[in-house]
């Protein structure tokens, strides 16, 4: 037992300190373009859906990461994954930065969504493997405020200095971050003392990936996830355009500011997992969905304080959804945990990647309106499928506790 990492010892300060930090910078990385997507459309020319592609192919590039790292995590070492993933992914921004080629920015956002996805996908195992059984869930949560303070910070800090020189020079203090993270992390992180390296047979894993898409309750839930996600990215892809034209007029640094309305997910997700607790997951799912239906419609009228407060009722359904959601996947996985899991972030990043493209043709077709239609359109779906997971029959929620 005393080989395991104990609260309070330098190794622990060590430890905890790397993986908050490191969090902090595989997750700043893939979101610090969000807030400069108008700024690509008017540097490049391009219509907000191109201008998107810098956000979508990081996140696809991440799912298809996520989960091809989630199956293979038994055979990769853990500390060696995490340091290349948050070096390579701030190596990228060079490329990027030197770039006068949006195509050549694409490309490397995709990759850096590649790199970036080998941090998540190993922290909460190397977490599980090496710190005492009575700290896992601290260390757990100090890991988890480091994913949300990162892409927050990352798109304030993009915006300002955006704002006051240049969008070049803003990524690349990102990434200059993300290098000096890299290097603290290598010095502090301990090595892992109990992986065991494991194999698994493509059979196997193909039999556990069939058997959640065949079970009922999962297989809707994996949608879900594709829709709130999608629905999510379309609205803070695009709110920038809207606030940033007549009448609002708003700074990049203002719009950028709106970024912390993440923080109600801090709430929200507590506040709703507690109440799925106490009513069932379904019913506080389907409440969930339906108050981002009516923070997206109240993000229709012309008032700036009331459209920002629709903003803010939009962003604590959605993280009351996927807190209920990413929970229940959990609970009633017949299989391996992981792999669900795993699944169910490649719908909810590709759900990111694709509704948040789309997003931007609607916008260019039909202004704001048309963004919150096609989420509206997606959450509704979604809402339907929330409702048939407690109304169909009992058994699903007999499932569901197992």
């Amino acid at each position: 037992m005393n080989s395991y990492i104990q609260k309070g010892t330098p190794q622990y300060w060590r430890a905890i300190s790397a993986l908050f930090l490191g969090s902090l910078a595989a997750f700043g990385v893939i979101y610090c373009t969000q807030p400069l997507i108008p700024v690509f459309s008017r540097e490049f020319n391009l219509t907000p859906a191109v201008s998107s592609l810098a956000m979508s192919f990081a996140s696809g590039g991440m799912a298809v990461a996520m989960f091809a790292i989630a199956c293979l995590a038994g055979s990769l070492d853990r500390k060696l994954t995490m340091v290349i993933s948050i070096l390579g992914s701030a190596l990228l921004v060079i490329p990027i930065t030197l770039s006068s080629d949006f195509t050549t920015i694409v490309v490397c956002r995709a990759a850096q969504g590649v790199f970036a996805a080998g941090f998540p996908a190993i922290a909460m195992a190397y977490i599980n493997e090496e710190f005492a059984p009575e700290i896992r869930g601290l260390v757990i949560g100090i890991y988890v405020s480091g994913t949300s303070i990162g892409g927050l910070s990352s798109r304030l800090i993009v915006s300002t200095i955006t704002d006051f020189f240049s969008w070049k020079v803003a990524l690349a203090s990102i990434g200059l971050v993300g290098l000096l993270i890299s290097v603290w992390f290598y010095l502090a992180i301990p090595k892992s003392k109990h992986f065991l390296p494991h194999h698994h047979s493509l059979r196997t894993i193909a039999s556990d990936l069939v058997q959640n898409l065949r079970h009922p309750i999962i297989i809707r839930l994996y949608v879900i996830a594709f829709a709130i996600l999608g629905a999510f990215m379309a609205v803070y892809n695009y709110i920038g355009y809207p606030l940033m034209a007549p009448p609002y007029n708003l700074s990049q640094t203002a719009v950028g500011a709106l970024f912390t309305l993440y923080l109600i997910g801090t709430f929200s997700s507590t506040f709703m997992g507690g109440l799925s607790d106490r009513f069932g997951p379904a019913k506080i799912l389907s409440l969930s969905i339906f108050i981002m239906l009516c923070g997206g419609l109240i993000t229709l009228m012309s008032s700036l304080v009331i459209k920002i407060a629709g903003l803010a009722v939009f962003t604590f359904g959605f993280f009351g959804s996927h807190s209920v959601a990413s929970s229940w996947v959990g609970k009633c996985c017949p299989g391996d945990k992981a792999r669900a899991a795993s699944l169910y972030l490649l719908f909810y990043y590709f759900g990111a990647s694709v509704v948040g493209t789309v997003g931007g043709l609607f916008l260019a077709q039909y202004g704001w309106p048309g963004v919150v239609l096609i989420a509206g359109l997606i959450l509704g779906g979604a809402l339907l499928l929330s409702r048939m997971l407690y109304s169909d029959d009992s058994v699903m929620w007999s499932q569901a506790h197992h």
